[in-house]
């Protein structure tokens, strides 16, 4: 009678959630392409005393309107500054406001949408009663009153755009959380005893997160155009400051003599939101293949 040779069996190995969503943004060519482009704006806006060929705030008037050149790239502007560097120095101010005006709304409107979905009841009811009357007004509209109120600078307009954010933010925090409160895990939570906000630092709040860092990841794009418009407004950092919106109102007023002077900062304008849009539309993918929660939130459009 032959005997049975147990054969050993190989269990297949388990990789990580991050580690395979990590893989399918690589795998995703423009998604690359546009982190590449992303990590170029921020390596300029931290670089930016080094890399300027010139002080981007001090100029030769004897050298205003001077065409593109060797020495200056983008050409100089109507105060003899050069563009290029102008450009260059300018992208911290983007990197800064993009980064600032999200975190703000993704904090706060993280946590008041938990407290709502979680809570439920009369908080849950004046949180949302708050966050329509945000709705009822023109974001853009709301954007200006707020900066002209406060005074243009760099943190009032970071803060005002935050604002216009911060509803969406509560908005898909308090349906992801009215998703997985009554789970079975949170009930066994419950039932051990932990503390409420426990419960929601340790088991609402992680499983929130990917769904909150989706919408913000596609909220960044319409927050650096956000700034733009304010900043061509008069509404943005004071001069001699460089900012691409400021530089763009200044520019319109010669743009028949020297259309060099729009040049630099449409182009970067452009580059950068596509980049955002990109990269926030991989990663949503990636995260959230459905996304039916992210755009029923709504992404501002300002």
């Amino acid at each position: 009678m032959s005997k049975t040779i147990p054969q050993t069996v190989r269990l297949p190995r388990v990789r990580s959630g991050k580690s395979g969503a990590m893989r399918r943004l690589g795998r995703n060519r423009a998604a690359v392409v546009s982190f590449a482009v992303v990590l170029i704006f921020a390596l300029l806006a931290v670089l930016s005393p080094v890399i300027t060929p010139y002080d981007p705030n001090v100029g030769n008037v004897v050298d205003s309107l001077a065409s593109p050149s060797a020495a200056h790239w983008l050409g100089t502007d109507d105060l003899g500054r050069d563009v290029f560097s102008r450009v260059i120095d300018a992208s911290k101010i983007a990197m800064t406001v993009s980064l600032l005006s999200v975190g703000i709304a993704l904090v706060i409107g993280l946590v008041l949408g938990v407290i709502a979905g979680y809570t439920g009841g009369a908080v849950d009811g004046l949180i949302n009663r708050s966050q329509d009357v945000m709705f009822a007004f023109p974001e853009l509209l709301l954007a200006i009153i707020i900066v002209a109120v406060m005074g243009p600078s760099l943190l009032n307009a970071s803060f005002a755009i935050s604002l216009l954010y911060i509803p969406r933010f509560v908005r898909l925090s308090r349906s992801a959380t009215l998703q997985i409160k009554t789970s079975e895990f949170l009930d066994a939570a419950r039932l051990a005893g932990v503390r409420p906000l426990r419960i929601l630092w340790t088991h609402v709040v992680p499983n929130v997160f990917p769904s909150v860092i989706v919408l913000a990841a596609l909220s960044m794009s319409t927050a650096q155009l956000a700034y733009a418009s304010l900043a061509f407004l008069g509404l943005g950092v004071s001069p001699p400051q460089a900012d691409w919106g400021g530089m763009l109102s200044t520019g319109r007023n010669y743009i028949t003599v020297a259309p060099w002077l729009v040049l630099g900062p449409s182009v970067a304008v452009v580059a950068l939101v596509l980049a955002f849009n990109v990269l926030g539309d991989a990663v949503r993918d990636v995260l959230d293949p459905r996304s039916e929660s992210i755009r029923g939130a709504g992404v501002p459009t300002v």
